[in-house]
């Protein structure tokens, strides 16, 4: 990569973090959380989208924007609440398994519903359906890519 592949590079990378630095601005500050809170919902999302509503703590960590001690703690506080469940990984005794329940599939939908329009009001008016269907199809590039290059 030259010199100008690289510049451009960390250049798109800073257009892209400040467009999602500006939008979870907005998205944290909307009311549409209530009565949990956004990283919960991501939570809720992220299992609501895993096979079966479960995933291995570890693999959940790799998804949402948590450390992994914040993230222990969050699903021990959302299983109190009854939204997730805890269980031994059968394939990995030391690893836990979380999972969706009726009651979190429930919140996850609800919040998602008026976060869904949240996302239409701040999103859509920018970008047409075609720039949507680009900016997809880049950030899944880009995300999936990350697996293929060596640390």
């Amino acid at each position: 990569m030259g010199p100008h592949l690289t510049e451009l590079a960390a250049e798109s990378w800073e257009a892209l973090f400040r467009a999602q630095s500006a939008l979870l601005r907005r998205f944290a500050a909307d009311d549409v959380w209530d009565p949990i809170s956004l990283r919960e919902y991501d939570v809720l999302f992220t299992l609501s989208r895993c096979p079966d509503h479960r995933a291995r703590l570890r693999d959940l960590n790799r998804e949402v924007l948590l450390s992994q001690p914040s993230l222990s703690r969050m699903v021990e506080r959302m299983e109190a609440a009854g939204l997730v469940s805890r269980e031994p990984d059968r394939s990995d005794g030391r690893g836990t398994v979380v999972a969706l329940t009726a009651d979190g599939e429930a919140m996850q939908r609800s919040v998602g519903r008026r976060h869904a329009a949240s996302i239409r009001r701040f999103v859509g008016p920018a970008l047409d359906e075609a720039e949507l269907r680009t900016l997809q199809r880049l950030c899944d590039k880009l995300r999936l890519a990350q697996a293929s290059i060596p640390d």
